[in-house]
């Protein structure tokens, strides 16, 4: 597996590998990065789909990509949104081949881009304070000298030098108090505790949207929820080619043998539909595991009951610790699972309003007319003046194609579950549909009297994530293990808790990432994986940045020390008249 850049490789069909007719995959998990793999096994692979099988604990296939009516309770359910940009390289390599579900000759990449282009993502509110009052200072980032310095020092820190580290152990109070830590806490749902590490690759991996973190104008979003607009195109497009999925099916282990300098997976012990089988493998079968879920062990109330907070380790987790324990290149899980703080983003909640009266104060708050088919909130309002930090978003109405007209749905989440509201005196956790729903009526300025009305008319389903932030919990080198462990011939992890060099987590670009880089290691297909777009390393995108950062402050005007002011002005002397300067002016630097 080798990576490209540009489109010299971008067009080419592979060529079909060898002994690839002889080789079958089997697939734990169905959600995107399983999915994928299948897609590009068969895409690039050429391996004959009914030769692929897909194993899935749920009934249905789709992951953490969820999206769902929920007959038994009466309600639409979420438990997330996935914000995509432009330079997710491998997930747009991935549905330029899935075909339009809805406009026949296109694929979903057409579909999407069409839609951007049209309905473009624009954040005309992005904080509010004070029951529904705009941030006075939102839109500048407040960054002082010492925490941009911060920021520039972290991301010139090796990530040897990372391991196990907090963010709150490389930035001091200043960087906390910016409008900057609540745009990106906010936005990659980071907490002061998470990984100094994942946190560096998210600033150099998305450098290119500092501008942006007010208006949110570099994201892109699906028409309707990501389960009815990506997962189902894809579960159509595998069914067509003969991939065989088995739901209600748990692989409770993986045997690996290791010897003569070689891993081989050679038997997946299963439990389907509550029987126990054994499949014994040989070096061409291929194995692709998702190791580990964010959503695993959701639990779910209901406008008079909160989300039960007891579960089970969960499936997915289980079957990595027992991977895990048998070769230390299979990661550390418990890294991940174990001991999550308990200030952390846990709940979230799907509100389903069935009359317009919340529709005015939207339209106060974020200036659009949420029945209008246009993107309303373009990612998360955040609510800085929350006790939980509550965040919401509302994406194109309707969310779901079978939505009623007079329906409108709300998504909400807080990343402090454990504090008391400011409106209800509970925690989260501790809060039934109906009081989360008045919480964020109270925020978003609804009178005191109207609160309660409004709550119980609408329908409102929290939802418990235990690990939803799992992937950010503090790490070391080689905590996850590598998309295909040294030496593995026919064994691959997948998704977000697997090892692929400088990409994001939480992304759909990264499950897509792990999943063509599975399947182009082990089937040695002749076709580059598309690099993780190189906004680092790229003059223009830091310029960009540091006016940005500086709240559009050209370097003469900067509030430094009388040293430093004279090192850029000596600096100044020496790019006049050369192309750098001619950069630094058309970046307002100068």
């Amino acid at each position: 597996m080798h990576y490209s850049n540009g489109n010299y490789e971008a067009f080419v069909k592979a060529e079909k590998p060898k002994d690839v007719d002889q080789k079958s995959a089997y697939i734990v998990g169905s959600g995107l990065a399983a999915l994928a793999s299948a897609v590009f096994l068969i895409r690039d692979g050429q391996m004959k789909g009914n030769r692929i099988h897909i194993f899935e604990e749920l009934a249905l296939p789709g992951g953490s990509m969820d999206g769902i009516y929920n007959k038994e309770k009466e309600s639409y359910i979420i438990r997330g949104g996935r914000e995509m940009e432009p330079h997710f390289e491998c997930l747009w390599d991935l549905f330029r081949s899935i075909p339009s579900t809805e406009h026949e000759g296109e694929s979903i990449l057409d579909e999407f881009y069409r839609l951007n282009r049209k309905d473009p993502s624009y954040a005309k509110t992005r904080v509010i304070i004070n029951r529904g009052e705009a941030l006075p200072t939102d839109g500048q980032l407040l960054l002082t000298p010492k925490a941009v310095k911060e920021i520039i020092d972290l991301c010139l820190t090796p990530e040897k030098d990372l391991q196990n580290k907090k963010i709150n152990e490389v930035f001091t109070k200043e960087f906390f108090q910016s409008n900057f830590w609540l745009y990106w806490s906010t936005m990659f749902a980071f907490e002061p505790w998470a990984s100094a590490m994942e946190m560096r690759r998210y600033l150099m991996r998305f450098v290119q949207h500092v501008a942006t973190l007010k208006n949110l104008s570099s994201l892109r979003f699906t028409k309707y929820n990501q389960y009815e607009s990506l997962i189902l195109p894809m579960v159509k497009y595998l069914k067509g080619h003969g991939v065989q999925f088995h739901y209600d099916t748990v692989v409770d282990n993986i045997f690996v043998n290791r010897s003569d300098g070689k891993k081989v997976a050679k038997q997946i012990v299963l439990t389907e539909k509550g029987e126990r089988k054994t499949i014994d493998l040989t070096e061409n079968d291929l194995v692709f595991v998702t190791n580990g879920s964010i959503t695993e062990s959701t639990t779910y109330g209901d406008n008079f009951h909160p989300a039960p907070a007891e579960h089970e380790l969960g499936a997915s987790w289980q079957l990595w610790k027992n991977l895990a324990a048998q070769d230390e290149d299979f990661g550390h899980p418990e890294v991940f699972c174990k001991d999550i703080p308990k200030a952390n983003w846990r709940m979230s909640a799907t509100i389903t309003f069935k009359n317009d009266d919340i529709v005015p104060f939207i339209e106060v708050v974020n200036k659009k007319d949420p029945h209008s088919g246009s993107i309303v909130t373009s990612g998360p309002t955040t609510i800085k003046d929350s006790n939980w930090l509550l965040g919401y978003s509302i994406s194109r109405q309707p969310h779901f194609k079978a939505q009623k007209p007079n329906e409108l749905i709300v998504w909400l989440y807080g990343l402090f579950s454990d504090t008391k509201g400011n409106y209800v005196e509970k925690t989260m956790l501790d809060c039934n549909g109906i009081e989360l729903c008045e919480e964020w009526l109270y925020h978003m300025g609804v009178p005191e009297e109207r609160i309660p009305e409004m709550a119980a008319a609408a329908t409102t389903i929290p939802a418990h994530m235990p690990y939803i932030t799992s992937y950010f919990m503090p790490r070391a080198l080689g905590d996850r293990p590598k998309v295909v462990p040294d030496h593995s011939k026919n064994l691959a992890f997948i998704g977000n808790f697997a090892e692929t060099p400088r990409d994001t987590v939480f992304t759909t670009e990264y499950s897509v990432r792990t999943a063509m880089e599975a399947v182009y290691t082990l089937l040695d297909i002749d076709r580059g994986v598309p690099e993780v777009f190189a906004s680092a390393f790229d003059v223009r995108m830091l310029m960009n940045a540091m006016y940005y950062l500086n709240d559009q402050k050209k370097l003469e005007d900067l509030d430094l020390p009388m040293p430093e002011k004279l090192v850029i002005k000596g600096m100044l002397k020496k790019v006049k008249g050369t192309y750098v300067e001619e950069l630094m002016k058309k970046y307002k630097l100068i």
